[in-house]
């Protein structure tokens, strides 16, 4: 159940429910920001979550889909390769969890944050910090601190084997209890992901680069006569 199906009943949920919000929910397509409340602290941490996010996934990609008999073709040893994935992922997961943690912290201190956030809001922390931290705890505990247990030859094979609808799960049995809790928290989070602020992951300001400029007038009456008129431009007084 847990690795023949639940995979794919997230996998479901993350694409028809995408489609469902996409279709009925354009308006509440958004992150609802809330930067005018409070601007110093989301400097900080929005780039870190998001920067550290950007470089967990690429990892995922790289250590899940790409295949250890490639990285071994191109003289890539799996020494190598472990103290890359080791460092580079040690670095982009605390930048994570440090960037979601001072979120978390900013939007429960700052009054007009922490009003404006729905029970919603609080089960997508939850469930996002989670699946977060216990990823870092795998990293650390499977990987780290003298371990080398190799996830590439069983939680890979197992993941790529979803694609062609032919799921080992005797491989993904044999990985260690730290992994079977990431994915599981990781499936909970995609299934949910449609239903929260998440899904503007799947949004590109495309087309904010072909919209037209806005144009911002000033009501001060003295600025107003004060300025010459240029062409073109009619003055409307209100």
């Amino acid at each position: 159940m847990l690795w023949g199906v639940l995979p794919y009943v997230s996998a479901a949920l993350l694409i028809a429910g995408t489609y469902w919000r996409y279709r009925y929910d354009k308006f509440g397509w958004t992150t609802r920001s809330s930067e005018l409340y409070e601007s110093r602290l989301l400097r900080i941490a929005s780039p870190l979550f998001h920067y550290g996010l950007l470089f967990v996934f690429a990892g995922h990609v790289m250590g899940l889909l790409i295949p250890q008999g490639w990285t071994d073709a191109v003289g890539v040893s799996e020494h190598v390769y472990h103290v890359l994935a080791m460092s580079l992922g040690l670095v982009a997961g605390l930048a994570t969890v440090v960037g979601i943690g001072l979120l978390i912290w900013r939007r429960r201190t700052t009054g007009p944050v922490f009003l404006a956030t729905t029970r919603n809001d609080k089960l997508m922390y939850v469930s996002l910090a989670a699946t977060i931290l216990a990823g870092l705890a795998t990293t650390l505990i499977e990987n780290g601190f003298g371990n080398t247990y190799n996830y590439r030859e069983t939680v890979s094979p197992w993941f790529r084997s979803l694609f062609i609808f032919r799921p080992d799960v005797d491989l993904m049995a044999e990985a260690p209890l730290a992994f079977h809790v990431h994915a599981v928290l990781a499936f909970v989070l995609f299934a949910l992901l449609p239903f929260t602020r998440l899904v503007h992951a799947f949004s590109a300001p495309v087309k904010y680069l072909f919209r037209p400029y806005l144009v911002y007038r000033s009501r001060d009456p003295q600025q107003l006569a004060a300025r010459p008129p240029r062409r073109g431009w009619d003055r409307v007084d209100s």
